[in-house]
């Protein structure tokens, strides 16, 4: 079955674009040359474009007409940025950046929340616990780049400054928080899974709906065995992050 005339204009504008034919910052001809040049209406080159745009490949701008976007950068999350250092302020999240603490910015909201049957299973525990709920929005200068809900148990931080977001963002990150709460973390457990972005997603992180993202919980676990945090999930755009693992053979 022949594809669609848009999806079929769609993958060779993007195989240009990805050999270098278009480039960054290259106008992508007119809509009557590209219709002559696939022998198409205007229309089916306007679906095309728009599922381009939506990839994050390609931007419209009044007097500018489209060209090619400058692409992200690749970050790389490695098994490893969960690790005290020693040094400059710094959390999993700027190491994964590679971006230094004036460099930060975070969007924050608390609120004191019950524990849902999700979460209740994520945590070990039962339904309708209390837990505070951290709603972070993660900026790379001024590039948002990660989203997230952190959930603590509200036993642990009821009346200490985790529990204040002025505190926020902390130097160390969650595990430094429940360091100073006598809480030692011991093991940290990531489960990955990618999709298209929700419409909140999308708006949040500023990439179209075209581009996945990839979505994955984390659970800190100290060390008398409890489930102490619990982010769930943290979302980052899919097309521009790499996970890399380390897995010793012996």
């Amino acid at each position: 079955m022949e594809r669609p005339g848009y999806l079929r204009i769609a993958a060779d504008l993007r195989n240009r674009i990805s050999s270098g034919e278009f480039g960054i910052g290259d106008r992508i001809p007119t809509l009557p040359a590209l219709a002559e040049e696939y022998e198409v209406s205007e229309t089916t080159v306007r679906n095309a474009l728009a599922l381009l745009r939506n990839e994050g490949l390609i931007e419209t701008r009044a007097r500018a007409g489209t060209r090619v976007r400058e692409r992200p950068p690749i970050h790389r999350l490695t098994a490893d940025r969960y690790r005290n250092r020693a040094g400059v302020p710094s959390t999993p999240f700027t190491r994964d950046q590679g971006i230094g603490w004036s460099e930060y910015r975070l969007d924050k909201l608390y609120e004191r929340v019950e524990a849902t049957h999700e979460l209740a299973a994520l945590f070990e525990c039962e339904p309708a616990e209390e837990l505070l709920a951290r709603h972070f929005v993660f900026y790379d200068n001024s590039v948002t780049t990660q989203m997230s809900t952190s959930y603590l148990r509200w036993a642990d931080v009821e009346g200490t400054p985790v529990a204040d977001p002025i505190h926020e963002p902390w130097p160390g990150g969650t595990r430094a928080q429940l360091g100073t709460l006598g809480i030692a973390v011991i093991l940290v457990k990531e489960s990955f899974t990618c999709g298209m972005p929700t419409e909140y997603e999308a708006k949040t992180l500023k990439i179209g709906s075209g581009v996945p993202v990839l979505r994955y919980t984390r659970r800190h676990v100290a060390k008398d065995g409890r489930i102490v945090e619990v982010a769930h999930p943290i979302v980052r755009r899919g097309d521009t992050t790499v996970v890399d693992f380390e897995i010793p053979l012996g």
